[in-house]
């Protein structure tokens, strides 16, 4: 059987399709930097939307820190919105943009609401941008947490594996 065809409001994010890997670090106020092994899939099923998966290690001794499991939904004419849920207790709703560029793309997204359980760590606001250029995908992650002004918190750069 064949795959699906990606649907037409998906192309823009076509840069995305597959498996990346590569390495990140981290720094807040609150904890100690440090720095991280990560691998992110995105995948389709043929419907306006493109399924997200993220899961991070610690970087010296290949522990688990981090996952999250999300949907980016293009809106067409460049808006984007992506929906986000951690295993810690949040959920994020994001909008923003998305632009097609020479060798891949740029989004663009912040918090238009955050979720949290009873006994998730506050957090209040995230910004997240996303750049793919060829085999690079590269991300800026900003956030307002744990009484903390909004600053940031995360960096990565990783390559294409699939």
């Amino acid at each position: 059987m064949n795959p699906p065809e990606l649907h037409p409001l998906c192309e823009p994010l076509r840069p995305l399709l597959g498996t990346w890997r590569g390495r990140g670090a981290g720094h807040y106020p609150t904890i100690e930097d440090f720095e991280y092994l990560e691998e992110v899939t995105f995948g389709h099923v043929g419907k306006p939307f493109v399924a997200y998966g993220q899961k991070t290690r610690e970087a010296s001794s290949g522990l688990p820190l981090h996952a999250e499991q999300g949907y980016f939904r293009p809106q067409g004419d460049g808006g984007l919105e992506l929906v986000l849920t951690q295993p810690s207790g949040i959920l994020e709703v994001h909008t923003g943009t998305v632009t097609t560029t020479a060798d891949g793309l740029e989004m663009s997204l912040s918090t238009i609401e955050v979720v949290t359980s009873p006994s998730a760590k506050d957090v209040t606001s995230v910004e997240r941008v996303i750049t793919v250029s060829g085999d690079t995908l590269s991300y800026d992650l900003s956030m307002a947490a744990v009484d903390q002004p909004f600053q940031h918190h995360l960096s990565a750069t990783l390559t294409r594996a699939d």
